[in-house]
């Protein structure tokens, strides 16, 4: 295994770390107007409260080592995603200003305009998220030179969005699983109710999602039928896993079920790294501009100095993250200090 190859797996794990850790946070927002009292809204966001901020730092830092490993990849998707990037940030930035200005006055006419600003928020970030992975999934107008060549517009084919569709209903059904762990009586009860509609609608895109992109995207068609088992074996073991999602909350084991959809996830990511490696952005029509891990990466000499790097940076931030979820577990219970 060369640097070029772990460094493709090093950027895949830390935006895989981002995918489960903010993943219930932007799935949040669209479940916070499914309940109707205030006290229900306030234990939502408290349950993400003390955590939201931290789980982004895989975010920056999995952006962070993109630009460093693959400077010409970073170049080209960030030019060329610039308009959905900046929604995204924009997106980004009133959820965490809905958290905070939320609970600075009582009147409900304030807080209901933060509530929105948090579900819209969170809602569109989860679907750019989709749409940027559908788009590097089924190929961007590259030319010799690596510059995309479209707008906004042609990044919003139906492809890519049945992937941003996907991936919102991915992260709202990790948010229940996530909300049924750190709640308790009757509230749980509901929110283990609602597993009986998230789990099934994703199962059904999930399956939706697989048969378009086999029959739709000659690429990914390509590596399935060279890694036909390894791809096979992941996508039937993420449904598997996420069906069995029912049986453990049924059961009453919110943490397997919680388990299960952070490994679903990870399969899903898992998914996507083995079927576009070793490219990184796919040019359509022509693929022969495509950038991969070679051609878009920096000197060797760079990838393992950053390797050395990585290998204390990285440690440091699971152990950050590990360290919050343990100061922050159990049931989230109300106080003055609380949002």
């Amino acid at each position: 295994m060369d640097l070029n190859t772990i460094w493709f797996l090093l950027v895949g794990i830390l935006f895989t770390g981002y995918a489960v850790l903010d993943g219930f946070d932007l799935g949040m927002g669209p479940l916070l107007f499914a309940v109707k009292t205030d006290e229900e809204r306030r234990i939502f966001l408290n349950a993400i409260g003390p955590i939201w901020s931290g789980n982004e730092v895989w975010l920056v830092t999995g952006g962070g080592a993109l630009f460093a490993a693959f400077p010409e990849v970073y170049a080209t998707v960030f030019s060329g995603f610039y308009d959905a990037f900046m929604l995204l940030l924009f997106a980004l930035i009133f959820r965490a200003v809905a958290i905070e200005f939320r609970g600075q006055r009582p009147e409900a006419g304030w807080r209901r305009t933060w509530d929105i600003s948090f579900a819209v928020g969170s809602l569109a970030s989860a679907l750019l998220i989709g749409v940027a992975l559908g788009n590097i999934v089924w190929g961007i107008p590259l030319d010799a030179r690596h510059e995309f060549h479209g707008s906004f517009v042609t990044l919003l084919h139906p492809y890519a969005l049945l992937v941003g569709v996907t991936t919102v209903a991915l992260f709202v059904m990790h948010a229940n699983l996530y909300l049924v762990l750190k709640t308790a009586g009757s509230l749980q009860q509901k929110l283990m109710g609602w597993t009986t509609r998230t789990v099934p609608a994703y199962l059904v895109l999930f399956i939706v999602l697989n048969v378009v992109t086999i029959f739709t995207c000659p690429q990914i068609k390509s590596a399935l039928g060279q890694r036909w088992l390894l791809l096979g074996t992941a996508a039937t073991l993420s449904f598997a896993i996420t069906l069995n999602i029912l049986r453990e909350v049924r059961l009453k084991r919110d943490g397997r079920a919680f388990i299960c959809s952070s490994l679903s996830i990870v399969l899903l990511m898992f998914q996507f790294g083995a079927g576009v490696y070793p490219n990184m952005v796919f040019s359509v029509p022509d693929l022969a501009n495509s950038l991969n891990i070679h051609n878009g990466a920096s000197t060797q000499k760079s990838l393992q100095f950053m390797f050395y790097v990585a290998m204390i940076g990285v440690p440091i931030v699971l152990t950050y993250t590990a360290s919050i979820y343990y100061i922050f577990r159990g049931k989230v219970v109300l106080t003055e200090e609380s949002y």
